[in-house]
């Protein structure tokens, strides 16, 4: 089974290779994502996360509350760097709300029985069963890839400047972070993962060997240099295509 559709701003893909798998297990999923997308987008006047920061709700629900603890983690975590409330901007907390929501989506289909899925959110990948190949896109040529996984019950993340800019903001010092071209995190979830990876891109050459030192996390990373910066467990399925980073 297959499906893709558009959610949070970039396209969400499942693919469940268990035979017979019921249709409504990956509606429940996209019914997740859109609940998601509307009650926590910063973009959204009506969400509960504008209705927050402008002082219309006294207590956050559970699950915003849950997220806002894990902003305020890393943001101790990295001194700063990390930060979802930048002077000058409303509260933001889309660098956890993707891959929290993207990872609990994937727990509703293993609850329904899936055992061998992919589910792709804006190139952030949950794998379960496996193993499954996944490819980093090279930071400066979008028709090449710079590394390729091979991945087994776990999760992929890539924070990077080729998407949208500099748009990752070292909390510290209030600018872009610019120290590194793309970092790629895998982890045992995808909440972790993808946090990870946007809090060590924040911090920047520094934020490699951060996120390497993080328990069941493993690094690949791309500095301004354009050196390539990996950690000893890196799952990389090959030597060559990763060594491409580097030109």
């Amino acid at each position: 089974m297959r499906r893709v559709e558009h959610v949070m701003g970039f396209p969400v893909s499942v693919r469940v290779d268990d035979e017979g798998f019921p249709g409504a297990a990956v509606d429940g999923l996209f019914v997740w994502l859109h609940e998601v997308d509307a009650r926590f987008s910063p973009f959204r006047p009506d969400s509960e996360v504008s209705r927050l920061d402008r002082g219309e709700v006294s207590e956050p629900s559970p699950a915003l509350r849950e997220v806002l603890d894990l902003c305020e983690e890393y943001r101790v975590a990295t001194g700063g760097a990390f930060d979802i409330r930048l002077p000058g901007r409303g509260l933001d907390p889309c660098a956890v709300v993707k891959g929290w929501s993207v990872q609990k989506g994937a727990e509703l289909l293993a609850a329904a029985g899936a055992r061998r899925f992919c589910l792709n959110a804006g190139g952030d990948v949950v794998a379960a069963g496996g193993p499954w190949r996944v490819g980093v896109r090279h930071p400066e040529h979008a028709d090449r890839l710079c590394t390729v996984l091979d991945l087994t019950d776990r999760a992929v993340a890539t924070s990077a400047r080729y998407e949208r800019g500099d748009h990752i903001i070292d909390g510290r010092t209030g600018r872009p972070a610019t120290g590194l071209l793309s970092l790629t995190v895998v982890a045992p979830t995808l909440t972790e993962a993808d946090t990870v990876a946007t809090a060590a891109f924040a911090m920047g050459a520094e934020g490699v060997a951060w996120a390497a030192a993080r328990e069941n996390c493993e690094v690949f990373a791309v500095d301004a240099g354009r050196r390539v910066l990996r950690s000893p467990g890196f799952p990389s399925a090959g030597e060559r295509t990763a060594s491409k980073a580097a030109g």
